[in-house]
């Protein structure tokens, strides 16, 4: 298994930031497993100063089966910003799903899981204390990964060709910028509007509409992390928005701040540092 896939900052927002105080990590699943499972991630994090550092995360249309002390449960994708707040010490481990990964474990449809979190014990049958007690004792992450592998494994369903399918639907939205339309979604793949739709209320949980709104958003605030303030008229342009108080609108809704709310966060943090 590959430890440490290079990746980009995939909805962590100001990662460079946060990286001085936590460490991420991500690993691929065995051969086996790769078929439903995106990878198996890993934060570790050491805030001993007394402090409380919220880490800010962008939504994401995969399902995350999460081993946290006392707060083990599988979570369909949200649709807004999730906020952890790092102190003291401590270790989270997860498996993320492929987009319609999860599906198949559960045979539910997987829109039931947006913003309602689901017990480990309800698909996989076991105990969430004892899971927990066995994972995040263990020092090394390659052990992590073996008693994941070991939860799903029993539990492996048949390979389900819709899985791909929409994978590569969600790797068309993703990478395709001028792709700003649930009919553009829908017509490439063959599909009706009313047939996209109802492939993802079953299988990803959240409408194809959002989903190409979310990677949008990714991309902007990307954008942002790396170059610093905004021309938004210009960004909403080149992010297929036809008018600029829609993009800020949504930007919004999904990060919480406005573009230069949120890139002025960041100019402001960088001075302090600089002047302590």
């Amino acid at each position: 298994m590959n430890a440490n896939i290079p990746w980009p900052s995939m909805g962590v927002l100001r990662m460079q930031e946060g990286s001085r105080r936590f460490r991420l990590t991500r690993h691929d699943p065995s051969e086996e497993l790769a078929f439903f499972v995106k990878h198996y991630w890993v934060v570790r994090w050491d805030v001993s100063d007394g402090a409380t550092y919220p880490q800010e995360v962008l939504p994401n249309p995969c399902v995350n089966l999460v081993v946290e002390r006392e707060k083990s449960a599988i979570f369909g994708p949200s649709k807004q910003k999730f906020t952890y707040p790092l102190h003291g010490r401590g270790c989270v481990f997860g498996v993320k799903f492929k987009p319609g990964g999860f599906h198949p474990f559960s045979r539910r449809p997987a829109a039931h899981l947006a913003d309602q979190p689901l017990a480990i014990g309800s698909v996989f049958g076991v105990n969430a204390g004892e899971l927990e007690d066995a994972m995040l004792s263990e020092p090394e992450e390659s052990r992590m990964i073996e008693l994941a592998e070991a939860l799903l494994r029993p539990k492996l369903p048949p390979r389900d060709e819709q899985v791909p399918f929409i994978g590569r639907i969600v790797d068309r939205i993703r990478e395709d910028r001028s792709l700003t339309r649930v009919d553009q979604a829908a017509d490439a793949f063959g599909l009706s509007v009313r047939g996209l739709q109802r492939l993802f209320h079953q299988y990803v949980g959240v409408t194809p509409k959002w989903v190409i709104q979310l990677y949008r958003l990714h991309n902007a605030a990307e954008a942002m992390e790396q170059s610093g303030p905004p021309d938004s008229l210009e960004l909403s342009m080149e992010l297929g928005y036809h008018d600029q108080a829609h993009f800020i609108k949504d930007f919004k809704a999904i990060v919480g701040r406005t573009p230069e709310q949120h890139a002025k966060g960041r100019i402001g943090r960088e001075e302090a540092e600089k002047s302590s």
